[in-house]
C-alpha cells in the first residue's frame, strides 16, 4: 500500500480545537452579464444552496435548522434519517427540542423535505445524541451516548412506535474524540470507530514536549475499529472485539462493490506547537496528511507512534516516540500506510460510495468524502470545508482527488466563522447525494441534471499535498475600525490597557494570540477576534469559565492551562502547548484582558 502513495504524488495534490472562492464561471446568477451563470440558473431553477458544483449538478437546501446534524442514512422508501448531537462538542448549547433522531421526507418531489419527524431519546430521558447511524434489515441503528441501539420500523411508517433494543453498550466516552461512527455490511457485521481520547498519547495531552506513553495503554480501549454483530442485542464493549488498531479517529466508512472496507483517518495535531525544536511554524499547517485506509483484520495503522508525511511519502516516527521531525521511521516500517492521502487537518468526517446511476458513471468507481474543515492550520489560512471525490481502482487510488462541492463555509473558512461545515453523507435510492452540516443543521441535496461535462473534463483538482502553507493570515478589520484595507492594522492600539501592563504589551499579545510570535495560535480555538468556537470559549468577557477575568487570573490560566475543562472536550495545555516566556504570557494576558474590556462600537 505504501507504494500506492509513493507512486502517486500528483494524485492528491492555541488551544485544542471557510472563503468560498467563486470564479467568474460561478458568479451569482443575478448578474445579467454572465452567460454561464444564466445557464446555471436555467438548468437549476431551484438551486438555493450557494454551493459550487461541477457542471451539470444542482443542489437544494433539503432541510434546515434540525440540530447539529451528523451522519445520515436513506431508506429504500426515500426517507432520510439523520443523527444529531449535542453536549461538550458544541459548547453545551441548547439542543433542538424533541428526539435526537430526525426523519425527513420529500412527499411533493420538490427537492425539499416537507415532512419532519423526530424520535429517539431526548434531553429529558438523558440523551445527548450522537454521530453514527445506519440501516440494516429494515431497522434504524443509531449511536446514542455510549450505546448503539436499534429501532424497528412498522410497515408504512417513517418512525418507530416502540422503544429501542440495545445492540452494544459501554462504548468509551470522553476525551478528544467521544463519537462512535459505524457501518454495517450485508452480512450484519458492524464495524465501530472507537477513537482516541488524546491527540498523540502523551503523558500530558497536547502539552509542550510531553513524551508519549510507551507502550500506549490507551490502545487497549481506544484508537481502533471494533467489530460487533448487528443481529445480536445486549453486547458489551470489551477488548476482545477489537478488529484493527492504531487509528486515531476514523469517522468515515465505506465498502466497495467487492466488500472491501475503507475508513478515513484524522491525522494528529500540533506538531510545531508541541515540538517547536523539530518542526517549523508552517509545518503546523502542512503536516500530517489526512488518510484513506483499507481496513484489514488485526491491521495496525500506526497511531500514536507514526503519522503520514506527504513530503516524505511514508509513515514516519512521531516526536513523542523518538521521532526527529520526519526522518526517522523506526516501528513505522511495519505499520500499514494509507491507500490515499489528503491535505493536512481537513478533517474527513464522513465517506460514502456512490452506488446509484443518476450521476455519471465515473462517480461509481470511488468515494465521496466530507471534510469538516481545519482549525490547526492557524495562523495560516484554514482549509477543507468541502466534499471531495476520490477515484479508486480496487484497493488503491486511481486518479487525482477532486473538489466536488465547495462553498459550505461562506465568506470565511474557520471554525468560528464558517456558516456551514460538512459532516455527513448519504446516497438516496434515486441517486441524490445528501450532505449534512453540523453547525446550523442544514441538509443539502445534490442531483445531476445532465450535460456535456459529465465525463469530468472540468473537475477541480485537490490542492497538492506538498503545497506551501502561504503567509500567516492577518486579522480582518472589524467595526468600529472601518472598512479601509488597513483599518484593522492598529486594532491593538485602540484597545484598553490593564493596570500593570503597557500598550506595547497589548500589541505583542495580539501577535502571540495570532501565532505570529511564540508558536501558540489561539485563534484556532477562540476565534480570530476572541469570539469563541465550538472548541474554545469566547474571550470577550461574556462569561469567564477558567478565571475571574482579571489580568492576573488570565495570566494564571494561560500558564497553568485547563487539564479537564467541564464544557469543552479537549484540554487547554499550559501556554497553549507552546513555549512562551513569562514576558510573552504577560503580554498575551494583557491582550485577552483588553479584548474583554473593549468598548462596544458606537452607533450613528
Amino acid at each position: 500500500m505504501r507504494n500506492n502513495i509513493k507512486n502517486k504524488t500528483l494524485l492528491f495534490a492555541l488551544l485544542p480545537i471557510a472563503a468560498a472562492c467563486w470564479g467568474s464561471s460561478w458568479a451569482p446568477a443575478h448578474n445579467p452579464h454572465n452567460p454561464t451563470a444564466e445557464a446555471k440558473r436555467e438548468a437549476c431553477p431551484n438551486d438555493d444552496s450557494g454551493l459550487k458544483l461541477p457542471a451539470g449538478f444542482c443542489a437544494t437546501v433539503f432541510a434546515d435548522d434540525i440540530g447539529h446534524a451528523r451522519h445520515m442514512v436513506v431508506a429504500p422508501s426515500g426517507v432520510l434519517y439523520v443523527n444529531t448531537w449535542s453536549g461538550r462538542y458544541y459548547g453545551n448549547d441548547t439542543p433542538h427540542a424533541g428526539g435526537f433522531l430526525v426523519a425527513l421526507q420529500d412527499k411533493s418531489d420538490a427537492g425539499k423535505a416537507d415532512v419532519t419527524e423526530r424520535f429517539g431519546e431526548t434531553v429529558q430521558t438523558g440523551g445527548a445524541g450522537g454521530t453514527g447511524i445506519g440501516m440494516y434489515q429494515g431497522s434504524i441503528y443509531a449511536e446514542i451516548n455510549d450505546r448503539i441501539v436499534r429501532y424497528s420500523l412498522p410497515a408504512g411508517s417513517a418512525v418507530p412506535s416502540g422503544s429501542a433494543d440495545t445492540i452494544v453498550a459501554g462504548l468509551p466516552l470522553g476525551g478528544d474524540h467521544p463519537m462512535h461512527p459505524f457501518i454495517i455490511n450485508a452480512e450484519g457485521s458492524m464495524y465501530v470507530d472507537v477513537a482516541t481520547a488524546t491527540n498523540s498519547c502523551q503523558l500530558k495531552n497536547r502539552t509542550l514536549k510531553s513524551p508519549g506513553v510507551d507502550p500506549c495503554t490507551e490502545l487497549e480501549t481506544r484508537g481502533g475499529i471494533w467489530l460487533y454483530d448487528a443481529n445480536k442485542t445486549n453486547q458489551s464493549f470489551s477488548t476482545a472485539q477489537r478488529f484493527a488498531t492504531g487509528i486515531r479517529n476514523a469517522e468515515g466508512f465505506a465498502t466497495d462493490a467487492s466488500g472491501r472496507l475503507f475508513a478515513t483517518q484524522h491525522g494528529r495535531d500540533q506538531l510545531h506547537a508541541n515540538w517547536p525544536d523539530l518542526y517549523k511554524p508552517d509545518q503546523e499547517a502542512t503536516l500530517p496528511a489526512e488518510e484513506l485506509l483499507l481496513l484489514k483484520a488485526k491491521g495496525d495503522y500506526g497511531w500514536p507512534e507514526c503519522y503520514y508525511d506527504a513530503f516524505a511519502q511514508k509513515l514516519v516516527l512521531a516526536p513523542e516516540f523518538g521521532g526527529d521531525g520526519g526522518k526517522r521511521i523506526g516501528v513505522c516500517a511495519n505499520k500499514i500506510a494509507p491507500v490515499a492521502a489528503f491535505p493536512a487537518h481537513w478533517a474527513p468526517n464522513a465517506m460514502v460510495r456512490y452506488d446509484q446511476k443518476q450521476f455519471p458513471a465515473r462517480y461509481r468507481d470511488g468515494v465521496f468524502i466530507a471534510f469538516h474543515g481545519s482549525w490547526d492550520r492557524a495562523p495560516y489560512a484554514q482549509d477543507g470545508y468541502n466534499v471531495v471525490f476520490q477515484p479508486l481502482a480496487g484497493d488503491h487510488a486511481a486518479g487525482q482527488c477532486e473538489i466536488f462541492a465547495d462553498g459550505f463555509a461562506g465568506a470565511v473558512k474557520s471554525p468560528a466563522r464558517a456558516a456551514h461545515r460538512p459532516s455527513g453523507l448519504a446516497v438516496g435510492p434515486d441517486g441524490s447525494l445528501y450532505v449534512s452540516d453540523d453547525i446550523r443543521g442544514r441538509i443539502y441535496r445534490i442531483v445531476y441534471q445532465g450535460g456535456s461535462e459529465g465525463s469530468g473534463a472540468n473537475v477541480t483538482a485537490c490542492p497538492s499535498l506538498t503545497a506551501a502553507a502561504g503567509d500567516p493570515v492577518k486579522a480582518a478589520a472589524q467595526p468600529p475600525e472601518g472598512t479601509h484595507p488597513d483599518a484593522g492594522a492598529a486594532a491593538a492600539g485602540n484597545l484598553p490597557v490593564p493596570e500593570g501592563a503597557t500598550r506595547e504589551m497589548v500589541a505583542l499579545g495580539e501577535r502571540i494570540y495570532r501565532g505570529q510570535v511564540g508558536g501558540a495560535a489561539c485563534t484556532g480555538c477562540h476565534g480570530d477576534s476572541g469570539q469563541g468556537t465550538p472548541l474554545g470559549p469566547d474571550l470577550l468577557g461574556k462569561k469567564w469559565l477558567w478565571s475571574d477575568g482579571g489580568y492576573a487570573g488570565i495570566a494564571r490560566t494561560i500558564t497553568d492551562g485547563v487539564s479537564q475543562p467541564k464544557q469543552y472536550r479537549s484540554p487547554m495545555p499550559p501556554m497553549g502547548g507552546a513555549q512562551l516566556t513569562p514576558a510573552q504570557v504577560a503580554a498575551l494576558a494583557a491582550y485577552v484582558w483588553a479584548l474583554s474590556h473593549r468598548a462596544p462600537p458606537t452607533r450613528n
